[in-house]
């Protein structure tokens, strides 16, 4: 595999170290921080608006793939993990994940996954800054409900290169599971979205040239190996970080940040 510039290098393994942080830390973050920064370092570097988008988003889904193992093992060792509520949404999940990752990933426009990103990254920074308390009375749904709301959890997230906990934290904590349970939970889930979404974004770009030395399809290699090399290393501070403090005033800060990034890959998309 060629290697890239040192000063990429640099950047991958930085971003990787926040990203797996903030994943373990908040159970959101890793895939929508590292899609607009990936998009950015791939466009500095000559590659087409469109194709920097698709690359970022299946480059970024690809490193959840070893984040949140990283990140489950800390939260599985604090009992925090819903294993029960895994089991219900993973069917759908993987369903969903590879119908996106295979089929609809590749036929859309870079444009409209910039966009469609950006719309959800700011949906999600809405659901951290408003922090909405449930009904006392609502609970889980059964077994058809969780296979269909996984299934929608893992066609979003292929779509948007993000492990699903933009949308499965905000479901289980509106269900009135506690916070630390869903981010454990979600962690968990993060492993067969991001496995299916790869599987399917290899499946999807078999046949396309590559944009930089190095890419393999929608896939950067080097970005991959550099960021999942920090993240899996950062992810279990995050997770362990999550167990001892309230991250309510980290979410608003956190929150503002991602409204940054959507506005960025929203004009990635407009323009």
């Amino acid at each position: 595999m060629p290697l890239p510039s040192l000063d990429l290098v640099a950047e991958l393994i930085a971003l990787g170290s926040v990203a797996g942080f903030l994943a373990g830390l908040l159970g959101v973050g890793g895939g929508m921080l590292m899609v607009p920064f990936i998009t950015w370092m791939l466009s500095e570097r000559g590659v087409a608006p469109g194709m920097a988008v698709k690359m970022a988003i299946a480059t970024s889904m690809s490193t959840i793939v070893f984040t949140s193992l990283s990140s489950l093992r800390a939260h599985h060792r604090r009992g925090a993990v819903r294993w029960d509520v895994v089991r219900g949404l993973a069917p759908g999940i993987v369903g969903g994940a590879l119908l996106a990752g295979a089929g609809a990933f590749a036929l859309l426009k870079g444009a409209l996954l910039a966009t469609g990103f950006a719309l959800f990254v700011g949906f999600s920074a809405t659901q951290m800054l408003l922090d909405r308390r449930p009904a006392p009375s609502r609970t889980l749904p059964g077994p058809l409900g969780l296979g269909g709301a996984g299934a929608g959890i893992g066609f979003l997230s292929g779509l948007v290169g993000a492990g699903g906990a933009f949308v499965s934290v905000p479901f289980m904590t509106w269900c009135n599971l506690p916070i630390h349970q869903a981010v454990a939970s979600s962690a968990a889930l993060g492993f067969p979205i991001a496995l299916a979404s790869t599987i399917g974004y290899v499946a999807g770009g078999w046949s396309v040239p590559a944009a930089l030395p190095g890419a393999f399809g929608y896939l950067y290699l080097p970005a991959l190996a550099c960021i999942a090399s920090a993240s899996v290393l950062t992810a279990p501070l995050g997770a362990r970080s999550a167990h001892r403090m309230d991250v309510r005033r980290l979410k608003r800060v956190f929150a503002a940040l991602l409204y940054a990034l959507a506005a960025y890959m929203l004009y990635k998309g407009l323009a």
